[in-house]
């Protein structure tokens, strides 16, 4: 039944107009989604994403004018949902030990990714897919990489930050890190999820000590030339 709101807006059986909008954008991320995580990106189209979603070859243009901007707003939306899951456990751990901030942060990433596999195949390439999406991953992977940049420097300090290692271990961690979900994401790694988590922060903890041991021996190496 159409309705017009208090405001003046039509809405639908209850859903007003920019609802459903959002709505079909929702269900064609999912279907691109979900061609992405099954290798089948390379020969989707707009009409048969569009079946998929059971929408009419309409309703996509109103949301994306390309399958390349489909594809990147499919990246963009599991890179901000495990983005904004690791900031929120860091911030909700920031008074507990650092091992405690590793572990919290590495579960939320975890949970992020492991509820829903196709996001740790999008996300962290375990799949093919267009070279603007590549490049759309590469960005997130650099956002993903320059949150635990920051908070590396804010637990090791300035003997990290002044160093090469403030770079390039973060850099080191992200893509471990990323290898290591996959794997559990796709079955090839036979662990358990508690263990993987514990696995991962135990090694986030151990090359964060060692970079900054590194960084504190050259520094004090070059102040005695």
């Amino acid at each position: 039944m159409l309705r017009v709101s208090s405001a003046g807006k039509r809405s639908y059986g209850g859903e007003s107009a920019p609802d459903r909008v959002r709505r079909r954008r929702s269900q064609l991320i999912d279907v691109a989604l979900t061609a992405m995580a099954e290798n089948r990106w390379r020969s989707a189209t707009v009409a048969g994403l569009c079946v998929e979603a059971q929408l009419n070859k309409r309703y996509f243009y109103e949301s994306f004018p390309d399958l390349d901007t489909l594809a990147s707003a499919v990246i963009d939306e599991v890179s901000v949902e495990v983005g904004h899951a690791a900031v929120a456990a860091y911030v909700a751990s920031i008074e507990l030990p650092l091992a405690d901030q590793a572990r919290a942060a590495v579960d939320a990433v975890v949970d992020a990714l492991g509820t829903d596999p196709r996001k740790a195949l999008v996300l962290l390439g375990g799949v093919a897919d267009s070279p603007t999406a590549h490049a759309r991953r590469n960005d997130a992977m650099q956002g993903l990489t320059a949150i635990l940049v920051g908070h590396a420097r804010s637990v090791h300090g300035v003997e990290l930050e002044d160093d090469s290692l403030a770079s390039t271990a973060p850099a080191f961690v992200i893509g471990g890190t990323a290898q290591a979900i996959l794997s559990w994401a796709d079955g090839s790694a036979s662990i358990d999820r508690a263990r993987l988590v514990e696995d991962i922060a135990l090694l986030w903890l151990a090359l964060g000590e060692s970079a900054a041991g590194i960084a504190r021996a050259r520094l004090e190496a070059a102040g005695q030339r």
